[in-house]
């Protein structure tokens, strides 16, 4: 039995980050419809209130009354990435002492990208993995180029601009997610946005914010599984409702359209800074690829997910120049492999990627290590097979989709 019906996934994780942080500080009040609540977002809106915003959860709704004063106080990012990173950019300027930890992975990971380019600027931070030490001062002009397409990077650096003595410019020679971009104006941010000898040129002037109201679309990493799932599981076809199309954000999709999958895209609508569709999946045959380069930041968090799909292709895949996921909520090269190793996948680990060839799946005992995204890879992977496949950590997933293992049953299927 295939997957089959209609579904809107959970609202978008980035839009919902960044519409919290920009509510906060602005003058009057946001209001976020549809906001994704998961733990990383819930880390998100918790960090705001101690800094002495009011964040109130109503129907369908967070309702946030800003503030331009940040608390001195210590925040616990738990496992979100996107908290910590934004947030140091976010404090730099404000008049305060500010500690952001994390859960045990979340202090495995690098935030270097995001300190170390701010304090060449002149903020005042201590440490480059968590806990991170910020105290207040008030930043000179900023003109940066990222050596990397990190959409984090970008924010938190457009951030800490807010509060700058001057410009702040941003040079990005290659596109990452734009959702800060296309939010600030929104708010009343001086943001202008130019291509300049082939770089993306971002000026941001300084100045406060208002409170607006943001409307979140379905988030299109989250509909990347149904997408997978429909695609690879026999006799499935699936829609994902009012999903956001934002081209930095749909690589995946346009890499299953590569491999063959057959795709259709219907009611392709503007939701606020956004556009949103309805995005249809069918099983389809696909024929193996080779992703790299640019192809690589606009769906480096469905990568795990392109293992598995790559998998159920009639000819090798491989993937190169994604050394980035090596410092994910894992080394989610090393854990992707492993563990589709485990259930009969022929892949190989390279520095920066892998190589999959065609293979059938096989039952087995994984682990998604604390991981939400390899957590749902597994749950579709479990779908190719009639042997059993234990998924331990299975509920990590709640992180960014609390539902996850219910929608995959109410469309059909059921795992352990």
């Amino acid at each position: 039995m295939g997957l089959t019906g209609r579904i809107r996934v959970p609202s978008d994780k980035s839009i919902t980050h960044r519409a919290v942080m920009f509510g906060a500080v602005a003058h009057g009040v946001t209001t976020i419809h549809d906001p994704l609540l998961g733990a990383d977002c819930r880390s998100t809106m918790e960090a705001m209130r101690r800094l002495g915003a009011t964040v109130e959860e109503r129907a369908d709704q967070v309702v946030i009354t800003g503030t331009d004063k940040m608390a001195s106080t210590t925040i616990d990012c738990g496992n979100s990435g996107t908290t910590m990173r934004l947030l140091t950019g976010l404090l730099v300027g404000f008049d305060g002492t500010y500690e952001l930890m994390g859960d045990e992975s979340l202090s495995k990971r690098p935030m270097g990208r995001v300190t170390v380019p701010l304090r060449e600027r002149g903020a005042d931070i201590e440490g480059d993995y968590a806990p991170i030490r910020i105290r207040g001062s008030e930043l000179g002009r900023i003109d940066y180029t990222l050596p990397v397409a990190s959409a984090q990077v970008k924010s938190a650096i457009l951030l800490a601009g807010l509060r700058a003595k001057g410009e702040t410019i941003v040079r990005e020679p290659m596109l990452s997610r734009d959702h800060t971009e296309r939010m600030l104006p929104l708010f009343g941010g001086r943001i202008d946005v130019t291509i300049e000898d082939g770089v993306r040129v971002i000026r941001l002037d300084p100045g406060g914010l208002k409170g607006a109201t943001v409307h979140v679309p379905a988030d299109p990493s989250s509909a990347a599984f149904f997408w997978a799932g429909a695609a690879i599981v026999p006799n499935s076809r699936v829609t994902t409702v009012d999903v956001c199309l934002n081209e930095t954000r749909i690589g995946f999709l346009r890499t299953l359209e590569r491999m063959g999958a057959s795709v259709s895209i219907e009611r392709a609508r503007p939701l606020g800074e956004e556009t949103v569709a309805d995005v249809t999946v069918s099983t389809s045959t696909l024929r193996g690829i080779e992703l790299g380069g640019e192809a690589i930041p606009h769906q480096i968090d469905e990568l795990p997910l392109f293992a598995l799909v790559a998998s159920q292709a009639t000819s090798p895949s491989t993937v190169r120049d994604a050394g980035e996921l090596r410092v994910k909520e894992t080394d989610r090269i090393r854990t992707v492999v492993t563990e589709l190793k485990t259930l009969g996948v022929d892949i190989e680990e390279t520095e920066d990627g892998f190589t999959v060839r065609p293979s059938p799946i096989r039952g087995g005992d994984v682990d998604a290590f604390g991981d939400h995204r390899l957590s749902m890879m597994l749950q579709i992977a479990a779908l190719l097979t009639d042997d059993p496949v234990h998924i331990h950590g299975m509920d990590v997933s709640d992180v960014s989709y609390p539902q996850f293992h219910q929608d995959l049953q109410r469309l059909g299927r059921e795992i352990e």
